[in-house]
């Protein structure tokens, strides 16, 4: 295999532009050209290509996001579509194909390895942790250390005004994200989709806490249960203290990679290249 391509598709996550890295400059060392495919199958489809060479990727390794940038594409679900990708693919004498991206990513990339046998390996990456045949997607650690931040800082204000603090994080229907940073911060409750709740013991939890001596309460909510505000609403009704909610929004997907997720970029990117090779 001499050619492959290279894009990123769905969310960005944090490590998107090290896995980008690692693939380019891993293909190179085992003597490939490399064409990077700009916003994901929407710019496969519109034939958006461009060669990628080693200082391409200079100083990306540190930076969120994606260099080749990333956009949702209805019509790689059409069969009109997927053939316009892989004519494009064709045209550029691309062999292999490696696709960064999540569960809807690689649902594409199935389509066209099964469908039009274009060889294709994806590289988990999405901030969710929702593919199940991974430990850890690209994303995931950077994503929860920004959660962990903005908790801590919760905390010191929450505490300041003896408040509930309710804080919305990512994840759509996964749980992790909240898991992870809620028992890292030491929140006292942790809202997740795949676990059954009551209004009624959250509230006597936070009345345990506060009959103890604790002077404020985090509540972790994953988006896949209920937005901040409406969980905020729910539960002020049923509670004297003072409920505050946060949603940690966006910022969950940017800012510079964690030392575990360039690590796992690296680790992704190469085996990717290996694989195709």
């Amino acid at each position: 295999m001499k050619r492959i391509g290279l894009l990123t598709s769905g969310g960005d996550a944090p490590g998107m532009n090290a896995a980008i890295r690692a693939v380019v400059r891993s293909g190179i060392y085992f003597g490939m050209e490399v064409y990077g495919i700009e916003r994901g199958y929407a710019g496969l489809i519109e034939d958006t290509v461009l060669p990628m060479e080693m200082r391409s990727v200079s100083n990306i390794v540190q930076c969120g996001g994606t260099k080749l940038r990333t956009a949702r594409c209805l019509e790689m679900l059409t069969e009109e579509g997927q053939k316009r990708a892989v004519q494009t693919l064709e045209k550029h004498g691309i062999e292999g194909l490696v696709v960064i991206g999540g569960d809807g990513s690689f649902r594409g990339a199935k389509v066209l390895s099964e469908k039009y046998g274009v060889p294709t390996i994806g590289i988990p990456g999405t901030i969710d942790n929702d593919l199940e045949y991974t430990d850890y997607t690209l994303g995931f650690d950077t994503a929860v250390n920004t959660c962990l931040d903005i908790i801590n800082k919760l905390r010191d204000t929450m505490t300041s005004h003896e408040r509930v603090s309710v804080v919305e994080v990512m994840g759509r229907h996964c749980g992790d994200i909240a898991l992870y940073s809620g028992i890292a911060s030491g929140a006292e409750i942790i809202v997740v989709p795949e676990i059954a709740f009551s209004m009624d013991e959250i509230v006597t939890r936070i009345n345990r806490s506060r009959a103890n001596g604790k002077h404020s309460n985090i509540i972790v909510v994953a988006e896949g249960v209920m937005g901040a505000n409406e969980f905020a609403k729910q539960l002020q009704a049923f509670t004297t203290h003072s409920v505050r909610p946060t949603c940690i929004g966006h910022v969950q997907r940017g800012g510079s990679p964690s030392m575990a997720d360039r690590m796992l970029a690296a680790q992704f990117g190469n085996k990717a290249v290996r694989l195709l090779k």
